[in-house]
């Protein structure tokens, strides 16, 4: 019988829980344990493909094509596995699942209530996780915090798996404790109230871990203790590091790790974190900087710059810079300022290589195309993300092949030059405005051309990689791009679909309709990714 832990927040949102949860579960997994997570998001949406990435953050797919929250995406990396749809749930798909149940009558003709049927849902979804993937462990992430509207029908699921099973269920509550700089004392107070709102909830914290700027000290902690009624073993210190893969590592030192099993009544089968102290290392050791622009247009929001947009994206360049022995130094650089300022294209001379990652809409493209003309003309790398592989595309085909009017349909319906086009299947589909979990999503298969930098970064002829799009590479004229010098690196046979494109004679120019990033783990990073980041440093030590 699995064991359950339930992961909670509270004060605000961002507070680190799902780092906490992976960290948590990489802990656990080291110790010899099968360990999953899941993600439970308080948003009626269905899944995360039509939640806003500037609000919620980037939309992480898996391989079966589960449009989730970004947390599933760090459960992997940490896990070096796969999750599957099974792992995420959200208000609107367990609240959709009941009333589909109700209306082919399989409650028997009752009267269907919000409790205790959705918990009850809600409770079957986590049971069946442990059961299909057969863990000794589930760490379930409750999103939000404590002592939201949203939250409570969650929190009472899982108060009812703790009375259903005491033994086999503990709760992690992550709150943070801000130090005011100009009392200069750490302040307990809000994790107090946090902790209170969830025994409102009839739940007990088993532990706290303790999110601040600095690592609590032992009168915070036994303040904490007394006032949140846990021993102070229990309040474990979470202090901003610079990695979040250092996280599980400080976790261990404090002790977490024993505390859980301790708890669980459960021996270690085997305690070995060497791979993860090695990557933690190469981290922190002195390294060579590389400097990489990301070109999007999705992580500003007012004065701030959201990155969360693009965490995968940028985890996958750190994997590939670690595994090459080089410090990422990670820019952003807003696709409008090329629009409206053409003279900020010399300064992408400044960069070592240059990412157009995916995205959706009109907004900033012809600064985008500015950009990859540049990168093309001037050597400089050039890694394109499913948008950024058919912006190349168009590129290509306005600057070298002479189809000035060259675009996609998604950013003109009656453009007589669709080099990218919408997929068959997608324009039924968004003519009756069927937009949820309806575009071309999960892992399809890829067969690399020989003699490409695609191939030799794979080392293989076949490839499977995931995918979120609707519009895709115009096979009308595939014959006259590559006629030019494009180069068909990668296609996927059964559908006859362009996933890689690649140039001539240039340091690194590819563009692939797929999703790379999402497959990168910081113990075995991306192909892809490190082939670019190799060129990358070969760029950073040519003449000026």
């Amino acid at each position: 019988m699995a064991n359950y832990i339930f992961v909670a927040g509270g004060v605000m949102s961002s507070v680190g829980k799902g780092a906490a949860t992976a960290s948590i579960a990489k802990i656990l997994e080291s110790r010899g344990f099968k360990v999953t997570a899941v993600k439970i998001d308080p948003y009626i949406n269905v899944d995360a493909g039509t939640m806003n990435p500037v609000e919620h953050g980037e939309v992480f797919v898996t391989d079966d094509g589960t449009e989730c929250d970004q947390d599933i995406g760090n459960y992997e990396r940490f896990l070096n596995q796969n999750i599957g749809n099974d792992n995420y749930m959200t208000t609107g798909k367990v609240y959709l699942s009941v009333i589909q149940k109700e209306r082919n009558l399989e409650f028997e003709g009752r009267c269907v209530e919000v409790v205790p049927d959705i918990p009850n849902e809600v409770i079957s979804r986590i049971k069946k996780v442990a059961k299909n993937t057969k863990s000794d462990f589930v760490l379930i992430e409750i999103g939000g915090t404590v002592g939201e509207y949203q939250n409570l029908l969650f929190l009472e699921s899982a108060r009812m798996m703790k009375l259903q099973n005491p033994r086999k269920t503990l709760f992690v509550l992550v709150t943070y404790l801000p130090t005011i700089k100009i009392i200069g004392e750490m302040k307990t107070k809000p994790t107090q109230t946090s902790a209170r709102l969830l025994n409102e909830a009839g739940i007990q914290a088993d532990f706290i871990l303790g999110r601040a700027s600095v690592p609590l000290d032992g009168p915070r902690k036994k303040k904490i203790s007394i006032f949140c009624n846990l021993d102070p073993k229990d309040v474990i210190s979470a202090a901003d590091v610079d990695s979040i893969y250092e996280i599980p590592l400080n976790f261990e030192r404090e002790g977490l790790g024993d505390r859980i099993l301790k708890k669980f009544r459960i021996r270690s089968r085997k305690n070995d974190f060497s791979d993860w102290q090695n990557l933690v290392n190469t981290i922190k050791k002195e390294k060579s900087p590389i400097k990489i622009g990301i070109v999007g247009k999705y992580f500003e929001s007012g004065e701030f710059s959201l990155t969360d947009s693009y965490i995968s994206v940028i985890e996958a360049v750190k994997h590939a810079c670690w595994a090459c022995d080089r410090e990422p130094v990670i820019e952003w650089l807003s696709a409008q300022k090329f629009e409206t300022e053409k003279q900020n294209l010399e300064k992408l001379k400044e960069y070592d290589g240059i990412i157009v990652p995916g995205g959706f809409g009109i907004r900033g493209i012809e600064g985008k195309i500015s950009v990859i003309k540049y990168c093309r003309e001037n050597n400089i790398p050039y890694f394109g993300l499913c948008l950024g592989m058919q912006l190349a595309t168009i590129e290509f085909a306005r600057n070298v092949c002479g189809i000035s009017l060259a675009t996609s349909r998604e950013f003109d319906e009656k453009t007589i030059e669709p080099v990218i086009d919408i997929m068959k299947e997608q324009k039924g589909l968004l003519k009756k405005k069927d937009y949820g979990a309806t575009m071309r999503l999960g892992a399809w298969d890829c067969s690399i051309k020989p003699n490409t930098i695609s191939s030799r970064a794979y080392q293989q002829e076949d490839i499977s990689e995931r995918h979120r799009h609707r519009y895709e590479f115009n096979n009308n004229y595939r014959e006259l791009l590559e006629k030019k010098g494009l180069i068909i690196a990668g296609v996927n046979k059964e559908k006859d679909l362009v996933e890689i494109v690649e140039i001539k004679n240039h340091p690194f120019f590819v563009g692939v309709q797929f999703h790379p990033e999402l497959k990168s783990r910081p113990l075995a990073p991306h192909p892809l990714f490190i082939e670019f980041i190799r060129a990358s440093i070969k760029n950073k030590k040519r003449p000026a």
